[in-house]
């Protein structure tokens, strides 16, 4: 599915299918966590399966307001126990699949937010 641009300074997807999604100009094929401030660093999992408490540990530790999880090709939760850091800094979590997340984020970041999402991207 391609996007089409909307007139905003935050960072967009311009683009997702199975196993990509396009940041601005770039083709990214690996899982990332990008952020409507320009955030954008790889996310060492490449599926569902390989997720960690650390992983939202490191979810936790950023400065956002709302984080969206973008879960892989269907919509997945992670165990409760696993979203204790960011209950603590009382950072909200979305989870759906990836292709809603993709959608979701750039409505957020459109209108201002400082949001976060963190995307598997599944080959």
């Amino acid at each position: 599915m391609k996007f089409q641009p909307d007139r905003s300074n935050a960072q967009t997807i311009s683009g997702y299918g199975p196993g990509w999604i396009g940041v601005d100009a770039e083709k990214i094929t690996h899982s990332v966590i990008i952020g409507s401030s320009g955030l954008r660093q790889a996310w060492p999992c490449t599926r569902f399966e390989d997720l960690t408490p650390e992983h939202f540990a490191q979810l936790a530790a950023l400065e956002t307001e709302l984080v969206i999880f973008g879960s892989g090709t269907r919509n997945r939760f992670p165990p409760p126990a696993w979203l204790a850091p960011l209950i603590a800094r009382r950072l909200g979590l979305e989870t759906m699949d990836t292709p809603a997340a993709c959608r979701t984020y750039n409505i957020l970041a459109s209108e201002g937010r400082n949001v976060v999402a963190a995307l598997i991207l599944e080959a």
